[in-house]
């Protein structure tokens, strides 16, 4: 097994499209990014925690819950640009990129993505799936992944994929695609220097940059269901759930 150095950066900007200032939306009384910060300090296997971001409030809110924050430019398109910022400065050959609007994440999680990395000495990069209700894998939202038999990806789409010819068949088989990634620290930097790709622009999803220059991500399947915060009224649903873990 190997002993890595791992640090977890959460990317976390203030301007939202959908939802101005969701780093900073209340969820239960503690700011969304802190709750993120905090669920990811849990960690045994993660050594740092920082939390990257392009405004100096979020900032000043995480260093007050005593986390540890840095600046990184207003400027970047994508949260992989901000984490590969950070990154240059951190003494980690880990880096795991952990969603800022999360608040869900449980180190069991974050130990998934990881212990590929234990397993596979030249890996470069992980991610996690979980089996989909075929109901809803038409939704654009909702990111497929199909994997081959040793569970690297094949494909990331916003279709449903694969697409099944026999439409009335019972065994249809989705899957989607969860937002956490491992990264070793150099592939990283690399990764995030390489130039945007035609299959990732047409489905607005930057880890196809990485199947495009013939880089391959470990897919690890979770039964981890995480609620992502997109919008205002997501966060009535972190709190649902809280409350039932609280109760268990």
């Amino acid at each position: 097994m190997n002993d890595f150095k791992t640090a977890a950066v959460i990317p976390a900007r203030y301007d939202s499209t959908r939802f101005p200032a969701k780093a900073l939306a209340k969820i239960a009384g503690k700011e969304m990014v802190v709750r993120v910060m905090e669920a990811v300090q849990k960690s045994k296997l993660i050594d740092e925690v920082i939390v990257a971001t392009d405004d100096k409030r979020i900032k000043a809110v995480v260093e007050a819950n005593g986390g540890k924050a840095v600046m990184t430019s207003s400027e970047h398109q994508t949260g992989t640009d901000r984490i590969a910022e950070a990154a240059e400065n951190i003494d980690a050959d880990l880096i795991v990129n952990v969603q800022g609007d999360e608040p869900l994440i449980s180190q069991a999680t974050i130990a998934q993505a990881i212990k590929p990395f234990q397993d596979e000495e030249n890996l470069k990069m992980s991610t996690l799936r979980r089996r989909l209700d075929s109901t809803k894998a038409a939704d654009p939202n909702i990111v497929k992944v199909v994997v081959d038999k040793d569970d690297y990806a094949i494909y990331f789409s916003r279709f449903p994929i694969p697409y099944y010819r026999d439409q009335e068949r019972k065994d249809k088989e989705y899957f989607q695609h969860i937002g956490l990634y491992v990264y070793k620290r150099d592939f990283l930097l690399k990764y995030s220097a390489m130039n945007s790709t035609n299959l990732e622009k047409a489905e607005s999803l930057e880890q196809l940059r990485v199947l495009e220059n013939g880089f391959k991500i470990k897919v690890v399947e979770t039964e981890t269901k995480l609620i992502g915060v997109d919008r205002k009224e997501d966060i009535e649903l972190v709190e649902e759930e809280l409350k039932k873990r609280n109760r268990t």
